[in-house]
């Protein structure tokens, strides 16, 4: 309110959207590839990169929350 920046505010979420949005997608490639092993499908190539693509965003998360000043 005196125009001071707030430090517990500022920046404490950075990097957590690209993290949860990572988490979903792991946790979606996961259960796509047990629901094939379930159904003696063989595992399709986009199911493995689903889990690539949330373990990339959630690195990216935790780099962009370690990098706030």
């Amino acid at each position: 309110m005196t125009g001071e920046p707030s430090h517990t505010s500022q920046g404490a979420g950075r990097g957590a959207v690209f993290r949860i949005f990572g988490v979903i997608l792991v946790i979606l490639g996961t259960l796509d590839i047990m629901l094939s092993w379930r159904g003696a499908f063989d595992v399709a190539p986009f199911h493995v990169m689903l889990i690539a693509t949330g373990l990339l965003l959630c690195a990216i998360g935790a780099i962009r929350r370690q990098n706030q000043v």
